[in-house]
């Protein structure tokens, strides 16, 4: 073999090791970025697991220690059927104790995602103990504001506001990008709070939007995912509702979830889509919305009580009912 002929193939068995080599250690990050992802999922089921226990102990701790009078909790459906409060604080027990329970998180953002959902579970409890219905959305609160009147809805709405920018600023570290995390944060509890209009909603509303982050890995999002779906049985069957400490707490914390390491663009656009569904849920309704959409509306009914028929107006009961006796009397 002459001189040239081995020097090309001491390149050519080089080039090979190279390549060789190169494949192994592509090979070597896909596998361990593989088993990143399986072990980041597998750290969001388990705080979702975390979320559900502690929502369903809280929820069946307080039914057997109630607060004050269980009367205290009871409010009418769209029913008019008696259900309990008691769900909210559970809820928000169930997301608070697994956000600052999640493994692999930051502690910043844990702290950032315990405190929104506990201060949004506050101001919401607030409300439902003292709020009145005739004064209803930023419209109908910050009217009042402007004519002397502090509702109870107002001090929700800017102590939530005001929470909301200190958690943006736990999970962001520049100012413009701090102001709107906590725009997310506190716009996503209203909008949460807002389809807490029928059984099980707003739960589903939780579990629908945390669903992605959760299966990319989101261990924060899977707080109020796991506390929701826990509870979601209850919600459903119409023995109890979420009310505003509810809604408001998983809207917080799933606030939280969202804005914790996004960057300035992906901030801006949670920020716009929440601001707008709020605005838009001042001039239309989201309960006819879903109604008129068959996919939305199946989603809403799924797992829910037929909806009652509309019962006959007062005037016609009484005529009806002297029919019916005559046509039985003998």
């Amino acid at each position: 073999m002459t001189t040239v002929q081995t020097t090309a193939h001491t390149k050519r068995a080089k080039a090979a090791k190279s390549t060789k080599a190169a494949k192994s250690t592509k090979a070597a990050k896909s596998a361990k970025a593989a088993k990143g992802k399986r072990t980041t999922l597998r750290h969001a089921v388990r705080t979702a697991l975390v979320g559900g226990t502690a929502a369903r102990f809280g929820y069946t701790l307080l039914n057997r220690f109630t607060p004050g009078e269980a009367a205290l909790w009871e409010r009418r459906n769209h029913r008019g059927e008696v259900v309990t409060l008691l769900e909210g604080p559970a809820a928000a027990l169930g997301s608070a104790v697994a956000a600052a329970t999640a493994p692999g998180v930051p502690a910043r953002h844990r702290a950032a995602a315990a405190f929104a959902t506990a201060a949004a579970a506050g101001f919401g409890t607030y409300d439902d103990m003292l709020g009145a219905t005739d004064k209803r959305g930023f419209k109908g609160h910050l009217g009042a504001l402007a004519k002397g009147e502090l509702t109870s809805g107002t001090v929700k709405v800017l102590g939530i506001g005001a929470t909301g920018l200190i958690a943006g600023a736990m999970v962001q570290s520049k100012p413009v990008d701090k102001i709107l995390a906590g725009i997310v944060v506190a716009g996503s509890a209203n909008v949460v709070n807002l389809f807490d209009l029928r059984p099980g909603r707003a739960a589903k509303v939780t579990v629908l939007a945390g669903a992605l982050p959760v299966l990319r890995g989101n261990r924060l999002a899977a707080a109020p995912v796991g506390a929701a779906a826990a509870l979601l049985p209850e919600d459903l069957d119409e023995k109890a509702m979420l009310g505003d400490a509810g809604a408001n707490a998983l809207g917080a914390a799933l606030g939280v979830a969202a804005a914790a390491g996004a960057s300035r663009t992906g901030l801006v656009l949670r920020a716009a889509v929440l601001t707008g569904l709020t605005l838009a849920s001042e001039r239309v309704s989201f309960t006819k919305v879903i109604a008129r959409t068959p996919a939305l509306d199946r989603i809403d009914m799924l797992g829910r009580r037929p909806v009652a028929p509309p019962r006959p107006p007062a005037d016609d009961a009484a005529p009806a009912a002297s029919a019916d006796a005559a046509a039985t009397a003998p």
